[in-house]
């Protein structure tokens, strides 16, 4: 295995242009990609997956894009909200008029939190546990689609928000 180094790679040269000298050189740059670019990605792409998934479960807030204003009312449940959750999702152990309410808060709190990166792992784990949900008792099939964002929360559960978070700045301010 490679030791990481602090120093990118020399161009290659006649000498060095063997198949397996390129692929460290490959390796070794891939390796400086910034976890906290990748982390900043992470938080952003997910946030918008269930953001927008947030947005067709409430109305009374939203932005018109042909006319470059928001329509800003006290924010409601859709009226078929509920009854999707009654006909379609079938949650066990939960009511439809509690789960309802429940993933829409949850679909907007946790992805500013992510995008904030404050309490990201919590979040992280929070919207992990909303997956498993989805994946095992709502949309079995879906399982391609489920997975990435697992994958994508698993990273941020393992590796954490990057330095472009409030929880950097917090872990840096009191240490």
């Amino acid at each position: 295995m490679m030791a990481k180094t602090n120093q990118l790679p020399a161009l290659a040269t006649s000498q060095t242009l063997s198949a397996p000298a390129l692929l460290r050189r490959f390796i070794v740059i891939c390796q400086h990609i910034p976890h906290s670019l990748v982390a900043l990605l992470a938080r952003f792409s997910i946030a918008a997956v269930f953001w927008k998934s947030g947005e067709t479960k409430i109305q009374g807030f939203a932005f018109d894009i042909v006319n470059r204003e928001f329509t800003v009312g006290w924010p409601r449940l859709s009226d078929s909200v509920v009854g999707l959750f009654k006909e379609e999702y079938h949650l066990p152990f939960i009511a439809p008029e509690i789960a309802a309410p429940m993933a829409a808060l949850a679909e907007h709190f946790f992805p500013v939190m992510l995008l904030l990166g404050l309490a990201t792992r919590l979040s992280a784990l929070a919207l992990l546990g909303m997956t498993l949900t989805i994946q095992l008792f709502v949309y079995p099939d879906a399982y391609p689609t489920h997975g990435t964002w697992a994958a994508v929360l698993l990273y941020l559960l393992a590796q954490g928000p990057g330095k472009l978070s409030l929880d950097h700045w917090i872990a840096q301010r009191y240490r």
